[in-house]
């Protein structure tokens, strides 16, 4: 089943799918973004990447030094508002139930992932929009306070290079709020809510953050957790795999939960092969997972025809 879905990758400033670049994924070429809301660049690494845009790099140097690794989600970020360390959270979000999708073995994993992954993780999957965040201090694996109005770009074939830690004047921030030098010891102060609420993001500050783990492999389509395996094909987005669409989409997000505002959207999207043409381009009428109510009549009709006749292929 998971042979018959190809990968792609894309970010941009909110949710409209319109506003999205496809990202290079592996590339050292980072996706830049600048909005009303944030001026950042962004890496993608998949590990033994086999989606599009076709010949992307199977790898990245990144795997060599985080070869316990499956992706990462790598960025450079410049808020253009002051946000509080409460509000700023990363993590994934939905725009449709997945209450009825989830698959067996969720709650052990979620335990799981809140024990050893994120502490702070917090959401409501059982919501009609559910969501999943952490806030962003706690989350990431590693954070680097920046300078103001710096840039922080990264080099040769690497790409950007998250360091745990900071500039000069950075550091001296990090140092006057009490955030432990340690990744370990930062992500424990920023659990506590009273710690969080002390901390600003500063507008016009350069932030880099990068979050990467093994659990979620991308070529099986699979959470792969000590405790438990879930194959998440059919679990992907919470939408199955037949009829109504005919690709599924993870969405990971940068939002200051106090004005509902993203910064930043990343989407993980599989598409059914066919439906990709030669060069590695979407068929109109499937860009980003759309039903088939909300294409028009002729391009419904299109795919609900290739359905009748490729059912074999979607089982």
């Amino acid at each position: 089943m998971a042979s018959n879905y190809i990968l792609r990758v894309t970010a941009g400033p909110d949710y409209d799918t319109k506003t999205h670049q496809i990202v290079h994924v592996n590339s050292a070429e980072p996706v830049s973004i600048d909005s009303d809301h944030v001026k950042a660049d962004i890496n993608i690494r998949v590990k033994n990447y086999r989606g599009l845009p076709h010949g992307s790099p199977e790898s990245s140097p990144f795997f060599e030094k985080h070869y316990g690794d499956s992706y990462a989600i790598t960025f450079a970020f410049r808020p253009k508002e002051n946000i509080n360390g409460d509000d700023l959270v990363f993590g994934n979000d939905f725009d449709h139930p997945i209450r009825d999708r989830l698959p067996p073995g969720f709650g052990v994993a979620m335990k799981f992932v809140k024990w050893a992954v994120d502490p702070g993780l917090d959401g409501d999957v059982y919501a009609d929009e559910p969501y999943l965040y952490g806030p962003l201090g706690s989350s990431a694996n590693t954070i680097h306070v920046g300078d103001l109005e710096d840039e922080y770009k990264g080099e040769g074939d690497f790409g950007l290079e998250i360091v745990e830690g900071g500039s000069e004047s950075g550091n001296t921030v990090r140092s006057e709020k009490g955030v432990p030098e340690l990744e370990a010891g930062r992500k424990k102060w920023f659990i506590v809510e009273e710690n969080r609420k002390q901390w600003e993001w500063e507008s016009d500050r350069t932030y880099g953050a990068d979050f990467f783990n093994g659990y979620l492999d991308f070529n099986e389509f699979a959470l792969k957790l000590p405790v438990v395996t879930i194959p998440i094909m059919q679990y992907w987005d919470g939408q199955g795999l037949r009829p109504v669409k005919r690709s599924h989409t993870l969405r990971y997000v940068l939002k200051n939960r106090a004005t509902n505002k993203a910064l930043f959207v990343v989407l993980f999207t599989l598409y059914l092969k066919e439906d990709v043409d030669e060069l590695g381009n979407v068929k109109p009428g499937v860009e980003g997972g759309m039903p088939f109510d909300k294409m028009s009549s002729e391009e419904a009709g299109k795919h609900k025809k290739m359905l009748d006749t490729d059912d074999d292929t979607v089982d």
